[in-house]
């Protein structure tokens, strides 16, 4: 039997519950062994964009998935220098016996056209298109994309609004998990002053 790893990728700035209800869905839904929150280093389609370094941002990544069955962070691509990109990400994560599971939002699979080394991702994992109410159909562009569509639930929250809602002082209790908010106190992050 093969292993089955799905990865959801992002640069998690910060994490949030809406990450972790789509691991956990994605994981029992298609039966995987573990899903891997993998952490974006040098996220080269959002330069200028990310606030928090990907350190700390793994960290936060670290203190959400604590008892979170299944579910687990990979620094494989904050380790790594230079931009990130998913074909190398996918490359350093396959082994033999292993079968990797890309979890895609229907916005990125839509913006799959962009990416750096699109045609050597198509044999290196399947994609799953994860789809919430109101969000597009879409599939991999081309042929011969392996994929899965699977529906989770609709969570109205992001990133953004939490970085937001931190600055602002306002709560984010049940939009971001316990640990992960105590750690953004420690390092001080998403404050107007950083």
């Amino acid at each position: 039997m093969s292993e089955r790893i799905g990865l959801l990728g992002g640069t998690f700035d910060p994490v949030h519950a809406g990450h972790l209800a789509v691991a956990a869905d994605v994981r029992h839904s298609l039966g995987l062994d573990r899903v891997l929150l993998v952490v974006a280093g040098d996220p080269w389609q959002k330069r200028g964009r990310v606030v928090a370094p990907a350190a700390d941002r793994l960290a936060l990544a670290e203190c959400a998935v604590e008892g979170v069955d299944g579910v687990e962070v990979s620094a494989v691509e904050v380790e790594r220098p230079g931009p990130t990109v998913t074909a190398d990400t996918l490359e350093a994560l396959s082994a033999p016996g292993r079968d990797l599971f890309l979890i895609l939002g229907a916005d990125a699979v839509a913006n799959m056209g962009t990416w750096r080394r699109l045609d050597d991702t198509r044999g290196l994992a399947t994609i799953v298109v994860v789809e919430r109410a109101g969000d597009l159909d879409v599939d991999p562009p081309g042929e011969g994309w392996s994929f899965h569509h699977v529906r989770v639930p609709r969570l109205d929250v992001s990133s953004t609004d939490i970085r937001e809602r931190l600055a602002d002082g306002r709560p984010v209790a049940g939009l971001v998990p316990e640990a992960v908010v105590a750690e953004i106190g420690r390092r001080g992050l998403y404050t107007r002053s950083r």
